[in-house]
């Protein structure tokens, strides 16, 4: 659920162009896409609402040129949750090795306030929730959750625990699809005491 912009480049005549600022948090998935290491044509960005940066719409061109779906943050008005949760399944499908990366600021700041990059208008976390159970099909494979900030999180932590809640979620996903492809194949499950 993060953006994919290009690093900054020499023709830039930025101050603030060298060899590592092509490699920063945003650049991630430009970078995994110009390598060859994402399956164009069935990544999502969910849950956007950053609106253009400068005057052009490079940023949504990035993301187009890169092959990724974009689902902006209004969508769930129009779609619901059920709706996002069905065109994502529909994109990627259930049989693709999915890496789900959760940028924690795709929910509302009154949700999350521990990111570092604070912005209205997200997702809540029950609605989160809703569509990543929604999506519980996907052969998911590795995922992680970024951008919590604890030292900027608020009394009661509710972006560690919204974080926590997340993690078990894709976690217990994954162990359901594991024991459903085990039970279809007959495949005998050997459990080990180890005490």
């Amino acid at each position: 659920m993060q953006q994919t912009w290009p690093g900054i480049k020499e023709e830039d005549d930025s101050y603030w162009f060298s060899d590592q600022s092509n490699y920063n948090h945003a650049s991630v998935f430009w970078n995994a896409a110009r390598e060859g290491l994402l399956a164009n044509g069935s990544c999502i960005h969910a849950g956007l609402r950053t609106r253009l940066t400068g005057t052009s719409f490079q940023d949504y061109e990035n993301d187009v040129q890169q092959g990724f779906m974009q689902i902006e943050v209004d969508d769930i008005d129009r779609w619901g949750v059920e709706g996002i949760a069905e065109r994502i399944l529909t994109r990627v499908g259930t049989e693709v090795p999915v890496y789900l990366s959760i940028d924690v600021d795709v929910l509302d700041v009154a949700f999350a306030p521990g990111t570092g990059t604070p912005e209205a208008g997200g997702w809540s976390t029950r609605e989160l929730i809703r569509i990543l159970r929604g999506i519980d099909g996907l052969n998911v494979v590795g995922a992680d959750v970024v951008e919590v900030a604890p030292a900027y999180d608020g009394a009661g932590e509710p972006t560690a625990i919204a974080a926590a809640q997340i993690v078990y979620g894709v976690v217990t996903s994954m162990v359901k699809r594991g024991l459903e492809v085990a039970d279809n194949s007959k495949v005998k499950l050997v459990s080990k005491d180890e005490l």
